[in-house]
């Protein structure tokens, strides 16, 4: 998934690293759901305007970001689409919708001209190029340009991408990239029987696979322009834009046009702006601040990574002007308490209820920002359409948690005087697993007769120890991004037995091994109808929900500021963020 609050996606991981308890997640967040498909965006006269403030082409898009772009290769990002600023410069056989709300949750054709033919039972995928695509220097983009992108994420010297791709098609789970395999063929799994077409052999079926197709390992790259590692200072565009200077280890990153794009082939990325000049590493006051002020080029600014705090939204609260220019959004992330059963007392269900019946969610959403920047969540799933949401409660506590429910099934569990438990948590100042929300948890669990002792650890020791299946405790903060808008990346890396870890990262928490659910998961991925896949996705949550794996806490909600002079605001349920390639500021 997404790092909360950065770009979507999940942690830094199994074989090959992924985002933040999801990718830098991831992420994604990495990272980082609007119930009912309501639209999330700016103000109407700012994403639309007048009709003589239409947005043009020209001018400078400054780009204000805390964390540096680090990575510019297309095997090694790891998000949808690179995130928000390689997707300027890296086109895929598809990508997401570029449209506010529930309607940007969707993928549509991008270097391919539909999202794909897949066989009967979806263990083939066909695609056919567009005509007229080149990369820029001119050159035509073939069908062995993505296939030889796709290998070389392979590679161990590229790691970093969403493992996908090894883990769906046949043989890749051997396959170790065309820098160590010199074969003409490459990964015969994925065939070119000419410069238009490609298909991909799966080993299982996979309803989502348009879905994955967005990656940036779908990315082209022209096989005699691949400098390994080195990729990364100068990668081949296919978009819009080309990176022209790329400093600090991605801190400075500016791109211009690419002339050799055309917009003929390319319905989705508007590229009004002449210039993306990408500056990272800033304090996060310091962006809002910037932001809020619009002095000389930040007027023309965004951030794509830096979220308003409560005293920031409580400032923008008092001005106008400033609330006119906050983009509101939501992506696919769920912040939860996680219990291992392994771990006495976490075996015996009802001391899992009565945890889940002891939680106040009221406070917990307080701890995170307040109702402006968390809303309360009973379901595993983001409150999201695509996620296929079903609304859900299995242990109903109101907004405020119901001690006396909790008491009594402490009683019936053997712990009439109540217990002592230790919560692990980071001590990152993150609003999402940091202690002030744990804080909150120990302070409404106190209520129902259970002391909690609260184990802070630094971030990368908390990462290392709740994803490991041998140290896991019993009771611990966490937080889950999806890959993309559905349910599948979502419950399959929680709560799929087959996806229990022993030796690296470990997602599933519960080490939940249930014949039944996995049988689900299967039988999910072999539709193609994804508004069908989503329904049965809800019905699985729904289903898990009632063992109390885990404690859903609280969905995020991202508020960001941007320049006064931008214009065409559009914030899509797939990632929950502004996103520049359909912004201008003239």
């Amino acid at each position: 998934m997404a790092e909360q609050a950065r770009s979507p996606r999940h942690p830094r991981s199994r074989r090959t690293p992924l985002l933040f308890t999801t990718r830098r997640v991831l992420a994604a967040a990495v990272g980082v759901a609007l119930a009912g498909g309501a639209v999330a965006c700016g103000p109407k006269d700012a994403a639309a305007g007048k009709a003589g403030d239409a947005p043009r082409k020209g001018g400078t898009l400054t780009v204000l970001n805390s964390e540096p772009q680090s990575d510019f290769d297309p095997a090694r990002l790891y998000t949808s689409g690179g995130g928000k600023v390689p997707t300027l410069v890296f086109r895929t056989l598809t990508t997401r919708n570029r449209a506010n709300g529930a309607a940007g949750a969707k993928a549509v054709p991008d270097l391919a001209t539909d999202t794909g033919r897949p066989s009967k039972n979806a263990t083939v995928w066909t695609y056919t190029l567009k005509d007229g695509l080149t990369f820029e220097d001119g050159s035509p983009i073939t069908s062995g340009d993505i296939k030889y992108g796709i290998e070389r994420s392979f590679a161990a010297e590229l790691s970093g991408g969403a493992p996908y791709l090894r883990d769906w098609l046949v043989g890749g789970e051997k396959y170790q990239g065309p820098y160590k395999d010199k074969s003409k063929d490459g990964l015969a799994s994925i065939e070119t029987p000419d410069d238009k077409t490609l298909v991909f052999h799966l080993k299982k079926p996979e309803g989502e696979f348009p879905l994955l197709a967005t990656q940036t390992q779908f990315a082209p790259v022209p096989r005699k322009k691949d400098t390994g590692t080195k990729y990364e200072e100068h990668p081949v565009a296919s978009g819009p834009y080309k990176v022209v200077k790329n400093t600090g280890d991605g801190e400075r990153v500016l791109l211009e046009r690419n002339t050799h794009w055309s917009p003929k082939t390319d319905k989705e990325r508007h590229a009004y702006p002449d210039t993306i000049d990408v500056k990272s590493g800033l304090d996060a006051s310091v962006i809002n601040q910037r932001l809020a002020t619009g002095s000389g080029a930040d007027a023309d600014a965004v951030t794509t990574d830096t979220n308003l705090g409560p005293a920031e939204l409580a400032q923008v609260g008092n001005d106008k002007e400033l609330q006119k220019r906050v983009g509101t959004g939501r992506f696919g992330y769920t912040n939860y308490l996680a219990f291992n059963p392994k771990v006495k007392p976490f075996d015996n269900p009802k001391v899992r209820q009565a945890v889940a019946y002891a939680v106040n969610r009221r406070s917990v959403v307080n701890a995170a920002g307040g109702s402006s920047l968390a809303e309360p969540a009973t379901t595993f799933l983001p409150n999201q359409k695509s996620f296929g949401y079903t609304p859900a409660d299995p242990f109903p506590a109101g907004a405020t948690g119901n001690p006396g429910k909790a008491r009594k099934l402490l009683k019936e569990a053997g712990h009439k005087d109540g217990l002592t438990l230790t919560l692990t948590h980071s001590t990152a100042k993150n609003f999402a697993t940091s202690p002030e929300v744990a804080t909150a948890v120990q302070e409404a669990l106190k209520k129902a007769g259970i002391t909690v002792k609260l184990a802070g650890l630094e971030d990368n020791d908390y990462k290392d120890k709740v994803h490991s299946l041998k140290d896991e405790p019993g009771l611990f903060i966490g937080g889950w991004g999806a890959d993309w808008p559905s349910g599948g990346p979502f419950l399959a890396p929680i709560f799929d037995g087959r996806q229990i870890v022993k030796d690296a990262y470990n997602f599933n928490h519960a080490q939940l091994d249930d014949l039944a659910v996995n049988h689900e998961i299967d039988a999910i991925n072999k539709l193609t109808d994804l508004d069908a896949a989503a329904r049965r996705w809800g019905a699985l949550d729904k289903k898990i929900g009632e063992q109390a794996l885990s404690v859903p806490l609280f969905h995020p909600v991202y508020k960001r500021l941007y320049g006064k002079n931008v214009k065409n605001i559009v914030i899509s349920d797939w990632d929950g963020v502004l996103d520049i390639s359909q912004v201008a500021v003239k």
